[in-house]
Parts: structure tokens; sequence; C-alpha cells
């Protein structure tokens, strides 16, 4: 038999405890990564992570699981919205948005050149490097209005059982019982309350005159002053043609709704999918005040989002909806409904 020699024993194990030592190595360098990543001196992890905790409406909690409340705190403050500190001008809507055969803009022409036989609305299709989506033109916002609360119902069969030929969601809710949050007006009237809306804005709805009301007044003035349908929630973007000052990320990029009205008296209609849905990242609250800026909004404002924002168009859901974990729509408290 062929005796082993010592260098060749050394030599195994040599091997033997490189290949451990390397093991050991990775896993100290994966642990240093992780504290440097999330404790480190680069704070874009730290942002993201908080801000986008902060954002959902039912996993605020998962900003806790990394960083303490001072932490927190500090990010939330650092990235918060400068609203315009005004309401809704409404004597400033003059409803003149007659057909035209000039248009200043490539945009303009995507919403005042009207589709034939449908002077009702016309389906935009937004597809940037990022983000992509739809924005929908409606001429007649008096054709607007918001659907009774539903408790467990998806957006197309709220669609079906008020016959609208276009429906997107509106205002949050909690997630156990399905109750909106914040108060909701309809028909001029306070329709529920519940719990406290936390996203900033206030009421977004359609005064009598059906123009796009944007007040953090009381719902009581808010009715006094013409308020026939309404949600609150929030941030608004753009009040009176004046954008809110974003600071920081703002927030992070999501699956957003938001409606919009320019001076014109047409209403935008925006759904913007995310989270990987058809590859769009989703969008954030600055490159929605751009988007509607682009668009020549003159109010606007953030409806719910995340995996409620459902655009629904003759019966059938058009985007992409996704949450967390799983894909197409949900159950949804209400939604602005057109007729």
């Amino acid at each position: 038999m062929k005796k082993t020699n010592n260098s060749e024993k050394k030599k195994k194990k040599k091997k033997k405890i490189s290949f451990f030592t390397i093991l050991c190595v990775i896993a100290d360098l994966c642990v240093v990564l992780f504290f440097l990543l999330v404790y480190g001196p680069v704070g874009n992890f730290k942002q993201w992570w908080i801000t986008t905790a902060l954002e959902t409406g039912h996993h605020k909690y998962f900003a806790n699981v990394l960083y303490t409340d001072s932490e927190i705190e500090k990010v939330y403050q650092d990235n918060l919205v400068d609203e315009v500190d005004e309401d809704t001008d409404v004597d400033a809507i003059t409803f003149d948005n007659s057909e035209k055969t000039n248009y200043e803009s490539e945009y303009e022409r995507q919403i005042l050149e009207r589709d034939k036989d449908n002077d009702l609305y016309k389906l935009i299709e937004i597809d940037e490097k990022d983000y992509k989506g739809y924005l929908v033109a409606v001429y007649d916002a008096s054709r607007i209005s918001l659907s009774p609360n539903y408790k467990h119902n998806f957006l197309p069969d709220i669609a079906k059982a008020n016959k609208a030929k276009v429906a997107i969601n509106a205002g949050g809710f909690t997630n156990t019982n399905m109750i909106p949050k914040g108060t909701v007006i309809r028909n001029g009237k306070v329709y529920s309350v519940g719990s406290r809306n936390t996203h900033g804005g206030g009421f977004i709805g359609f005064t009598k005159d059906n123009v796009l009301m944007l007040t953090t007044s009381s719902a009581e003035k808010a009715i006094k002053n013409g308020m026939r349908d309404a949600v609150q929630f929030g941030p608004f973007l753009i009040v009176n043609g004046k954008s809110a000052k974003i600071n920081g990320s703002g927030n992070t990029d999501a699956n957003r709704t938001a409606i919009g009205q320019r001076k014109d008296g047409i209403v935008l209609l925006l759904v913007i999918d995310g989270r990987g849905a058809n590859g769009s990242k989703g969008i954030s609250y600055k490159e929605m005040i751009a988007l509607f800026e682009r668009y020549k909004a003159y109010n606007a404002a953030n409806l719910d989002g995340g995996g409620s924002s459902t655009l629904v168009i003759n019966g059938k859901i058009v985007n992409n909806p996704r949450g967390y974990g799983y894909s197409g729509d949900r159950y949804l408290p209400n939604g602005w409904i057109v007729k």
C-alpha cells in the first residue's frame, strides 16, 4: 500500500480548513453588509424602508422591525409633502371644453381630441420608462359620482351595480371590516364616519356644480359650501394651479390612483400600476404632480393606492392591480363612477 506523505496530508487538511473559513467569511460579510445597509451612513435604504412601510395602509409596523420610533419620525419629517394651504377656488373652473383643431401640445391633443362616437370619456395610455397605467379624460363632470359604501365588493361589481361606464377606486378603508377611513359624503349628506385619515389632504369630491373641490374644512362646512360627494384622503397634489412641495423623496414608488380637474372642467382619472406589474415600478407623488401638470390639471389629489388601484371600463378591469403577495383586484368600500 502506498503511504501518504506528510505534505499530502497537510494539503488535504489545508483545503478542509479553507472551505470552512470561506463559509465563515461569507457569513461575516453578510452580517456586516446587513448592518451597513440598515444602520450605515448611506440613508437610501433606511428612507426606502421607512417610507414604504408608512405608505401602506395596514403594514406601518414594518418600520419598527429595523428602526426606532425616533429614527422613523426623523425620516417621516424629512419626507413630508408640503401641501398648498388653500381650498379650491370653485369659480376658477369654466367648463369650456369644446373641441379644437389646433393644439398647444401633444398632451392637449390627447385630451381634447375626442374618440369617435364617445363624447363622455377618452382612455389614454401612460407608458413612461419606469411607470405605466392609464389616464381617463371625462368630459362631463356631472356624470361622476361616488358609489354607495360596499363592505365586500370588487370594483367591476360596484360598476355593474351602478351601471357605470368607468370606475376607479376612491377612499381608504380599514382592512379588517372594510369601513371607509375618514368621513364620506354622498348626495350632500354625511354618509359614514370612519377612523381618522392619516394621508394628509382632506375632503376630495365634487360640488353640486360639478367642480372638483379640495378642502381641509369640516364635513359640515364642506356641505354648506356645496359639496355633494366626497371622501377624505390625500395628500392634495395641486390646488388652484399651485403644486405641493415634495421634501426628500416624498414617498416611494407605488401603485397609485389620483383624480384631477382642468380649468375647462375636464376631469382626469389616473391609475398607475406598480410592484412590477407590466414592468411598472409605480409612481411617486413628485412624478404624479409632473404628470398632472403636463395635462394641465388645476386641482388634483391622491386617492387610495397600493393593491386598491383599479380602473374599470365597461365592466372590465383594464389595468393590472397588484398587492403584497397577490395579483388581481380586491374588495373595495366605494369608488368614483362615471355613468
